[in-house]
């Protein structure tokens, strides 16, 4: 690395350190005030208000990532053009490109941090925080699965409906199970109960009644036991609860792939967040090629400018994105794409910027 990337990227390096840590600072003192009473009720001690913020970092890293690093390349930058640093520089044969490289490598720094806090750092922490407010503010209460009216899809075109699961999901009630040829039903099978047999790998139902429709006549038997293949198991109906946020980014791909081998419906909603985990981490990266050219002018009004174009451009990113995936948990867009959206967007803006700022 050469002398100026070297002195470009610690500035960079200070600048995002300090606006991360300020805009953390600001999103705990916001949520403490709205939350002190709530303390105070519940006689938490300070040590453990202080556990539970810290537990929140992680989360609002990510979040407000994208934001730092564009207040610091434009800082940067802008402070470079203001002084008089930033012409000398140019006029010695220095490209954009060129100018890029510091801000690119500080920007990939943050994108392997990023990486590392989205895929398991946040959703552990989710989950400490999680239970710290079902232990102390009684949110979410941690009760027994009591899911009930669950409808699956089955591979080879077979619904199986749930009325009730219990504690382990190991044991279901008020089950039925219909087989189609087409859209054409073929039988019908209900039962009190249906058990896992661990060792068999099977379900078996209890009392099944059993129709089955051939044209125009019906047939009927009754099984005391009927034993049944099937691709859901107690693991896959006991994550029916789990909260997307809370896995890491392998345990989540394998909760999407198992649900969906499952024939589990809505899922729009987790497979949005899988990809975030993934799309979200590279957010800074892009949004710094927008900072740094769009500083490279001189402008009037100075360092209020500045704040005012990164709070503009942070602010439009953040919309961006929470629009986006809004549309995708309603299934208007594909979950991949929603995910995705901001970054292409904003990838775009900053290369139109960029060839702009191209002498």
């Amino acid at each position: 690395m050469k002398i100026l990337d070297k002195y470009i990227f610690r500035q960079f390096a200070k600048a995002f350190l300090f606006t991360s840590i300020a805009f953390v600072c600001l999103f705990v003192l916001v949520n403490m005030v709205e939350k002190l009473d709530e303390f105070m009720d519940k006689n938490i001690s300070l040590w453990d208000v202080v556990r539970y913020y810290t537990l929140s970092i992680p989360s609002i890293i990510l979040v407000i990532s994208p934001v730092s690093a564009l207040l610091s390349s434009i800082l940067v930058a802008g402070r470079l053009s203001f002084s008089g640093e930033l012409p000398a520089i140019r006029s010695a044969g220095v490209s954009m490109r060129q100018l890029l490289t510091p801000f690119f490598i500080g920007g990939m720094a943050i994108l392997v941090l990023n990486i590392f806090n989205a895929w398991w750092i946040s959703p552990s922490a989710f989950t400490e925080k999680n239970t710290f407010e079902q232990r102390y503010l009684k949110k979410n209460p941690s009760e027994p699965h009591n899911n009930s009216n669950i409808h699956i899809l089955e591979p080879g075109k077979r619904m199986v409906s749930i009325g009730l699961l219990n504690a382990d999901c190991s044991t279901l009630s008020t089950v039925s199970i219909e087989e189609f040829s087409g859209t054409k039903l073929i039988s019908r099978t209900d039962a009190d109960t249906m058990r896992y047999e661990p060792k068999k790998s099977e379900w078996v139902m209890q009392n099944a009644s059993t129709r089955f429709f051939t044209g125009k006549s019906e047939a009927f038997h009754f099984n005391k036991l009927k034993p049944l293949k099937l691709a859901l198991s107690p693991h896959s109906l006991a994550e029916l609860n789990v909260q997307p946020d809370e896995m890491n980014i392998i345990r989540h791909y394998q909760y999407l792939e198992k649900k969906q081998s499952a024939g589990f419906s809505g899922l729009e909603r987790s497979m949005v967040k899988f990809h975030n985990k993934i799309a979200l981490p590279f957010a800074s990266l892009v949004i710094i090629l927008i900072g740094v050219p769009l500083s490279a002018k001189r402008k009037r009004g100075g360092l209020a400018t500045e704040i005012s174009i990164t709070l503009l451009a942070g602010f439009l990113f953040i919309g961006v994105q929470k629009t986006s995936a809004i549309a995708g948990y309603q299934g208007i867009i594909d979950p991949m794409l929603a995910a995705w959206l901001p970054n292409i967007l904003f990838l775009g803006i900053g290369y139109a910027i960029y060839k702009n700022g191209i002498d």
